[in-house]
């Protein structure tokens, strides 16, 4: 079962580094070298959720949350982590100080 859970966790780390664009590897790879080693199952199963959004949709949650209305249940707290580790507040254009 660990090495289960240890290949999973490499190919997510690869899949988070290889998006397509430089911003989503930058946010996502950056996201998974840190907190991949210590995620359990039903965490790395949210973040393989993630992952297996298109392009467009989670640079979308991600960098412009205020047009992001849609964010599904099921990977919103991931999508709120990735966020919250790079310093990226969702509530940014609301309440800017």
């Amino acid at each position: 079962m660990q090495d289960e859970l240890e290949t999973r966790r490499r190919r997510a780390r690869w899949r988070a580094q290889h998006r397509g664009t430089k911003e989503l590897d930058l946010l996502l790879g950056g996201f998974a070298e840190a907190r991949l080693a210590t995620m359990n199952d039903a965490e790395l199963k949210a973040f393989e959720a993630v992952l297996s959004l298109d392009e467009p949709r989670l640079q979308r949650w991600l960098l412009a949350p205020q047009m992001a209305e849609d964010i599904a249940s099921d990977v919103q707290p991931m999508v709120v982590a990735v966020r919250a580790f790079h310093g990226l507040n969702i509530d940014r254009g609301k309440d800017a100080h």
